[in-house]
């Protein structure tokens, strides 16, 4: 009796969990749907809740130490406690919100190396080993994302990396503990002038915060510095500007007022 009481706090011959998604596609702002089917074990058990979280990679600067850690920012929780009983299937439809700040991860059908997202399914039992189920998640852009990172495509920049920054950008609302950085190698023509260019979106259900980093090349006597820009796309005026013309024209004029550009 003590041997299965101790097998059984160890989790074995507990429940299991699998989430279903009806698509694992999603844009910021929008929802995941599915089902979550919880199934008992070898004996009946009490569950203290079933709960889903969206998880990604961030990068975590700390002092002069830098890491990777998967970090969850966003979770509902989906039941409330209910008994298990033995080999009992529990299934939980669900409508999971997806956060407007949640960074992307494809954009043309091409996974955007360095992301990774997922959703994950946490079962927790009272005094046993929780079970839970990972699930991956793609994330496309937004119409505007899609618009802007169009334009920087047809200027010429070519897409090098995305990351996730642990971290908030002075001067921008932010709900989330961290901001993607989207890094692009330079158009021809301001080669000469930066190494890359990292875009952040922070979005909300009105409009996007953009903003623009241009990692400066360091000359003989120079050290590079980082030269930062931001401004605000509605979502509603999204059709009635020229994106690549507006950031052609920023672009040019950010590095003349620095000196960098002819």
């Amino acid at each position: 009796m003590v041997f299965k009481r101790l097998m059984q706090a160890m989790g074995v011959g507990g429940p299991s969990v699998e989430t279903v998604l009806a698509n694992p596609n999603c844009r910021p702002g929008g929802q995941l749907t599915g089902s979550i089917a919880v199934t008992g074990g070898d004996h009946p058990v009490d569950v203290s809740y079933v709960a889903l979280g969206l998880l990604t990679r961030v990068e975590v600067e700390s002092g002069d130490n830098e890491y990777s850690t998967n970090q969850e920012f966003h979770r509902q929780q989906m039941t409330g406690a209910f008994r298990l009983e033995a080999g009992q299937r529990y299934d939980i439809p669900f409508h999971f919100d997806v956060p407007w700040e949640t960074p992307v991860t494809e954009l043309y059908g091409q996974h955007l190396h360095g992301m990774t997202m997922g959703l994950r399914t946490e079962l927790e039992v009272a005094r046993a080993v929780d079970s839970s189920d990972l699930d991956a998640v793609t994330v496309h852009p937004l119409p505007a994302q899609e618009r802007l990172l169009e334009a920087l495509l047809r200027l010429g920049f070519r897409f090098a990396r995305a990351d996730v920054e642990r971290g908030h950008i002075y001067g921008v609302h932010q709900t989330l503990p961290f901001y993607q950085e989207i890094e692009f190698y330079p158009a021809p023509q301001y080669a000469g002038a930066m190494k890359q260019l990292e875009v952040t979106f922070v979005a909300n259900p009105r409009q996007m915060e953009v903003v623009l980093e241009l990692d400066k090349r360091g000359g003989l006597f120079t050290e590079g510095r980082d030269v930062f820009g931001r401004f605000t796309v509605d979502h509603a005026s999204l059709d009635q500007v020229d994106w690549a013309a507006q950031l052609d024209n920023w672009l040019r004029q950010s590095l003349r007022r620095r000196g960098l550009f002819g």
